[in-house]
């Protein structure tokens, strides 16, 4: 029996582990945060190019829970430079038609980043060419168990019945209840990781791995990728009809 009909292919969310800043900047003999800068510029073109690309949602993987594994320095840097990027991108994003928001738990950011956070949601939130989601300090696993306990707490409050305990339930929990699941996940770099990213949500999506470092990744690569991926056959765990 069919889920869902095979002829769903448009990449209508592409969700990207951005891979590769710190290698592109040694390879060169660079510091790291130099790779991060030059990745926060290609953020700017394939935002650009996404919409003409069919492309409505856009999800970035900028900073996991694992990342604070990483020097001082480098993690100093680089909530740093988000905090830059907001603030010099926000006026251009608003008027490029473009929704930012943010998944993450966001407890363990400084004050100034969070109220930087919900300036840009706030003042973005109507618009509707194309929904750039940003992943900071963010984790598929660490996500789930925070919308179980949500789901806990609403039990206990009376709020949500335990047989309605379902997929459903958690889903209306999760950093991205408002948000569809990814059609495509791209990761740069060469690595073959999912890395934590969009656990429950990538249950049906479709993966393409390059070699290509994130700061050399272009539109029109992206273009090719999105292209390959509108001549794949999604079955959902179906089968294809003769």
């Amino acid at each position: 029996m069919a889920a869902k009909d095979v002829t769903e292919r448009t990449a209508s969310h592409v969700a990207i582990i951005m891979d590769g800043n710190g290698r592109w900047a040694t390879s060169r003999g660079w510091p790291r945060l130099v790779g991060h800068r030059r990745g926060a510029d290609r953020v700017r073109t394939i935002v650009r190019a996404a919409p003409d690309l069919g492309i409505r949602y856009l999800t970035i993987f900028a900073f996991s829970t694992e990342n604070w594994k990483r020097s001082t320095e480098e993690v100093i840097g680089l909530m740093s430079l988000f905090a830059r990027y907001i603030q010099s991108e926000a006026d251009k994003l608003h008027q490029a038609g473009v929704r930012v928001k943010f998944i993450g738990g966001r407890d363990r950011l400084e004050l100034t980043l969070q109220n930087l956070m919900a300036g840009i949601e706030e003042k973005t939130r109507h618009n509707e060419r194309l929904v750039l989601t940003v992943a900071i300090n963010y984790g598929g696993r660490d996500e789930i168990a925070r919308a179980a306990k949500r789901a806990c707490a609403d039990v206990a409050a009376g709020r949500l019945k335990p047989e309605d305990m379902n997929e459903d339930a958690i889903t209306a929990r999760l950093d991205t209840a408002d948000l569809p699941d990814p059609d495509l996940i791209i990761r740069t770099s060469g690595e073959s990781r999912t890395s934590n990213f969009l656990l429950w949500q990538s249950a049906y999506s479709e993966y393409e791995f390059t070699d290509t470092l994130w700061p050399d990744f272009t539109p029109q690569e992206l273009s090719d990728i999105v292209a390959r991926f509108s001549r794949r056959e999604r079955r959902f765990g179906g089968v294809v009809n003769a």
